[in-house]
Protein backbone atom coordinates (compact mmCIF):
# COMPACT_ATOMS: atom_id res chain seq x y z
CA UNK A 1 0.00 0.00 0.00
CA UNK A 2 1.36 3.56 -0.97
CA UNK A 3 1.76 5.97 1.92
CA UNK A 4 1.45 9.45 1.77
CA UNK A 5 4.33 11.38 2.85
CA UNK A 6 3.85 14.99 4.55
CA UNK A 7 6.76 17.15 4.96
CA UNK A 8 6.29 19.88 8.38
CA UNK A 9 8.58 21.75 10.20
CA UNK A 10 9.27 22.19 13.68
CA UNK A 11 10.21 24.85 16.09
CA UNK A 12 13.00 24.25 18.64
CA UNK A 13 12.61 27.88 20.91
CA UNK A 14 15.17 27.70 23.20
CA UNK A 15 14.97 30.53 26.02
CA UNK A 16 17.76 32.17 28.37
CA UNK A 17 17.56 29.20 30.86
CA UNK A 18 18.30 26.53 28.40
CA UNK A 19 14.17 25.75 28.30
CA UNK A 20 13.07 23.98 24.90
CA UNK A 21 9.07 24.97 24.35
CA UNK A 22 7.37 21.63 24.09
CA UNK A 23 3.90 21.35 23.07
CA UNK A 24 1.34 18.64 23.63
CA UNK A 25 -0.74 17.47 21.11
CA UNK A 26 -4.30 17.65 22.36
CA UNK A 27 -7.11 14.95 22.05
CA UNK A 28 -8.48 15.16 19.01
CA UNK A 29 -4.96 15.68 17.24
CA UNK A 30 -3.46 12.65 15.56
CA UNK A 31 -1.30 11.43 17.87
CA UNK A 32 -3.15 12.56 20.57
CA UNK A 33 -0.97 13.45 24.27
CA UNK A 34 2.08 12.86 22.50
CA UNK A 35 5.28 15.74 22.74
CA UNK A 36 6.74 17.50 19.42
CA UNK A 37 8.31 20.79 18.74
CA UNK A 38 5.55 23.02 17.31
CA UNK A 39 4.67 23.81 14.16
CA UNK A 40 2.76 21.90 10.97
CA UNK A 41 2.68 21.05 7.52
CA UNK A 42 4.82 22.71 4.56
CA UNK A 43 2.01 24.38 2.35
CA UNK A 44 3.10 23.79 -1.60
CA UNK A 45 5.05 26.55 -2.51
CA UNK A 46 6.66 27.46 0.81
CA UNK A 47 10.08 27.01 1.53
CA UNK A 48 10.42 24.99 5.92
CA UNK A 49 11.51 28.31 6.92
CA UNK A 50 8.73 30.08 5.68
CA UNK A 51 6.17 27.21 6.69
CA UNK A 52 7.22 27.61 10.07
CA UNK A 53 7.02 31.28 10.34
CA UNK A 54 3.19 31.20 9.71
CA UNK A 55 2.75 27.96 11.55
CA UNK A 56 3.60 29.64 14.96
CA UNK A 57 1.86 32.85 14.04
CA UNK A 58 -1.00 30.44 13.75
CA UNK A 59 -0.87 27.76 16.84
CA UNK A 60 1.32 29.92 19.03
CA UNK A 61 0.02 33.71 18.10
CA UNK A 62 3.93 34.68 18.37
CA UNK A 63 6.70 35.66 16.13
CA UNK A 64 9.78 34.02 15.62
CA UNK A 65 12.82 34.06 13.51
CA UNK A 66 14.03 30.86 11.72
CA UNK A 67 17.66 30.33 12.66
CA UNK A 68 19.40 27.02 11.81
CA UNK A 69 18.61 23.84 10.51
CA UNK A 70 18.76 21.13 13.15
CA UNK A 71 17.77 17.77 11.89
CA UNK A 72 15.85 16.48 9.08
CA UNK A 73 13.38 12.94 9.92
CA UNK A 74 11.29 10.40 7.95
CA UNK A 75 9.38 8.64 10.47
CA UNK A 76 6.89 6.17 8.97
CA UNK A 77 3.81 6.02 10.77
CA UNK A 78 0.69 3.20 10.20
CA UNK A 79 -0.89 5.64 7.85
CA UNK A 80 1.38 7.79 6.87
CA UNK A 81 4.84 9.01 6.53
CA UNK A 82 6.05 12.40 7.82
CA UNK A 83 9.51 14.24 6.95
CA UNK A 84 9.74 16.58 10.04
CA UNK A 85 12.53 19.48 9.63
CA UNK A 86 13.77 20.59 12.86
CA UNK A 87 15.11 24.29 13.05
CA UNK A 88 16.32 26.48 16.01
CA UNK A 89 14.25 29.27 16.60
CA UNK A 90 13.73 32.30 18.74
CA UNK A 91 10.85 34.44 19.85
CA UNK A 92 11.03 37.92 18.46
CA UNK A 93 7.48 39.03 19.74
CA UNK A 94 4.60 37.80 21.69
CA UNK A 95 4.37 35.11 24.09
CA UNK A 96 3.23 31.63 23.38
CA UNK A 97 -0.15 31.12 23.44
CA UNK A 98 -1.36 26.92 23.05
CA UNK A 99 -4.40 28.25 20.71
CA UNK A 100 -3.80 23.58 19.06
CA UNK A 101 -2.06 21.90 21.54
CA UNK A 102 -3.64 20.95 24.72
CA UNK A 103 -0.29 22.65 26.52
CA UNK A 104 2.49 24.50 26.41
CA UNK A 105 5.57 23.65 28.83
CA UNK A 106 9.33 24.88 29.03
CA UNK A 107 11.30 21.88 30.00
CA UNK A 108 14.92 22.10 30.49
CA UNK A 109 17.48 20.77 28.09
CA UNK A 110 18.46 17.71 30.31
CA UNK A 111 14.64 16.94 31.34
CA UNK A 112 13.83 16.48 27.69
CA UNK A 113 13.75 12.90 27.37
CA UNK A 114 10.98 12.65 30.47
CA UNK A 115 8.52 13.49 27.95
CA UNK A 116 6.26 11.42 25.85
CA UNK A 117 7.33 12.45 22.30
CA UNK A 118 6.02 11.66 18.76
CA UNK A 119 8.70 8.99 17.19
CA UNK A 120 9.34 11.60 14.75
CA UNK A 121 10.42 14.47 16.91
CA UNK A 122 12.68 12.19 19.35
CA UNK A 123 16.20 12.49 16.63
CA UNK A 124 15.60 16.01 17.09
CA UNK A 125 15.44 15.74 20.82
CA UNK A 126 18.37 13.22 21.40
CA UNK A 127 20.29 15.85 19.00
CA UNK A 128 19.34 18.68 21.51
CA UNK A 129 20.43 17.03 24.33
CA UNK A 130 23.62 15.27 22.97
CA UNK A 131 24.86 19.41 22.04
CA UNK A 132 23.78 20.47 25.53
CA UNK A 133 25.46 17.78 26.94
CA UNK A 134 28.92 18.82 25.77
CA UNK A 135 28.50 22.33 27.48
Amino acid sequence: MFKKTISVVGAVVINSKDEVLCALRSPVMSLPNLWEFPGGKIEPGERPEESLFREIQEELNCTIQVDAHIETTRYEYEKVIVELSTFQSTIVSGAPEALEHAELRWVPVKQLDSLNWAPADVPAVEKIMKAFSTK
